[in-house]
């Protein structure tokens, strides 16, 4: 959460001349909701549902840019569509530039809690170790403009064997 998935991806897309998709954006589109509402009415294991569904027809699509909400990976199934799907790369940003990032974000339903900094530590302890099992590059994001994580990417993605 925070990470830059949606920026970067965007900018990744448009390097690689491919389409980009953000499940979480595709999940609304097709639902006429926004995700907090998804979260209000169905709960998170609505939401969950959905997104399963989602990531199993975008992951099996080939010539794409995928970002995902952060946790997707939550799901043994979500893990092994991505994975099987294409080259996951996972930004990793420390909880607290993700604290920075969101704090005025009104936007995550897993963060309207009276303490919203202990979520996202809570969140890391459980994600974290998920996306580096499937991850084929890990990208630190941390305090680096978009376009140089990119950059990052691109070089890194060059010296991967094709899958």
């Amino acid at each position: 959460m925070g990470a830059g998935k949606s920026t970067i991806g965007r900018l990744l897309a448009k390097e690689l001349r491919l389409p980009f998709k953000d499940s979480d954006k595709e999940i609304e589109q097709r639902t006429g909701a926004n995700i907090p509402w998804i979260f209000d009415v169905e709960g998170e294991q609505g939401f969950r549902e959905r997104e399963q569904a989602v990531i199993a027809e975008l992951a099996a699509q080939n010539g794409l840019v995928l970002a995902t909400g952060g946790g997707v990976v939550m799901r043994p199934e979500n893990r092994r569509a991505l994975h099987d799907g294409g080259w996951v790369i996972y930004l990793h940003t420390s909880v607290e530039q993700q604290i920075d990032r969101t704090a005025r974000d009104r936007n995550r339903p897993l963060l309207r809690s009276a303490n919203p900094a202990q979520v996202l530590r809570d969140l890391m302890a459980l994600r974290d170790p998920l996306y580096r099992e499937i991850a084929d590059i890990v990208i630190e994001t941390d305090e680096r403009p978009p376009r140089m994580v990119v950059q990052e990417i691109l070089s890194r993605l060059e010296a991967l064997s094709p899958r």
